[in-house]
């Protein structure tokens, strides 16, 4: 009788160790399973490289041509256009450009208990935006063609495949209140709420690690193609936006490498390389906006797109919301 039990305890012992470990095994991959997503939840927005990001049209280097003195000169058996000064008033710049797609989910709310700096939980309605970014290849890179016959080189471009792209986002959620009869900017940086993102991804159930603006950027976005979806997902979160913005934008820097800038029109000898230059990057926007009133928000009320109108005059007031001369869901541009 004892030696049964005894076996019997044995055996239960083995039983409950398989099933723990069966059960951590299921657990491990049952854990982040997600939800299948419905035809048409996730909007793709193409990457658009364009072979003029690859090179700035000739420019002037306005340091170096505002630091040479005395270099000015004429040579005897070469043209004067090769002369470091003639070469510094027109330099192409080359580089290689990449981009990621960018797909997103609809725009949507949630209510969340905050922690405050007082040590008290506060309930707050925060705005959110799940979103993937899938590096597909096919970038840009400068290829210079060589004539044999003239000795001369030309450049075109070629596609190339990066792998391990790293998504530096920004996101700023952009928009325009009535105040006293005359429209102000609102602008909103995402904030990084670990609270509101454990919620977040509770709620959504995507099969992948919700990654915020922060974490994402240590991520690096590996090379997908037709076998295998290589995406990182993401979150964005915002917090106390104005209830009365009905018109808005999400505007969406580090997608690409792509850039243009301007040079200051003039530049002192002895400055720093670069004072003054400024910079513009290419940008994704995305436009959206809200119907209802400030009393009851809630997230069936926001919606992607641009409201159309048959009044043409109407039209126009609604477009010049979002800087537009036509009715665009989304554009690239460079700000």
């Amino acid at each position: 009788m004892y030696r049964r039990c005894l076996g019997c305890l044995v055996a239960l012992v083995g039983l409950a160790a398989l099933a723990v470990a069966g059960g951590s095994t299921a657990l491990a991959q049952t854990a982040t399973p997600g939800r299948p997503l419905a035809p048409g939840i996730l909007r793709v927005i193409t990457a658009e490289p364009l072979e003029a990001e690859t090179l700035t049209k000739p420019i002037p280097l306005t340091e170096l041509l505002a630091s040479l003195e005395g270099l000015e000169w004429t040579p005897n058996f070469s043209p004067k256009s090769e002369t470091l000064v003639e070469m510094s008033k027109a330099i192409v710049l080359r580089r290689d450009i990449w981009n990621l797609e960018f797909a997103f989910k609809p725009l949507r709310r949630i209510w969340v208990d905050m922690p405050q700096p007082t040590g008290k939980m506060q309930r707050k309605h925060l705005y959110y935006m799940v979103y993937r970014v899938k590096n597909n290849g096919s970038d840009l890179a400068p290829k210079p063609i060589k004539d044999e016959t003239f000795e001369h080189i030309t450049y075109g471009t070629e596609r190339v495949n990066k792998d391990g792209l790293t998504f530096l986002p920004q996101f700023v959620l952009s928009g325009k209140v009535l105040e006293d009869g005359v429209y102000k900017d609102r602008e909103y940086l995402d904030r990084i709420l670990p609270y509101a993102t454990a919620a977040i991804a509770d709620r959504e159930n995507i099969a992948s690690k919700l990654h915020n603006t922060v974490e994402i950027v240590k991520v690096r976005v590996p090379l997908s193609d037709d076998r295998n979806d290589r995406s990182v997902w993401g979150v964005v979160t915002w917090e106390d936006l104005d209830p009365r913005m009905h018109y808005f934008s999400i505007y969406i820097q580090g997608l690409t490498n792509a850039y243009k800038f301007a040079d200051a029109p003039q530049f002192t000898k002895g400055s720093p390389p670069g004072q003054g230059r400024k910079f513009a990057y290419k940008t994704l926007q995305l436009n959206f906006r809200r119907t209802g009133d400030t009393l009851f928000e809630h997230e069936e009320e926001l919606i992607y797109g641009i409201r159309l109108e048959k009044n043409p005059v109407e039209q126009v007031k609604i477009l010049r919301h979002y800087g537009l001369k036509e009715p665009l869901d989304h554009q690239w541009l460079y700000r």
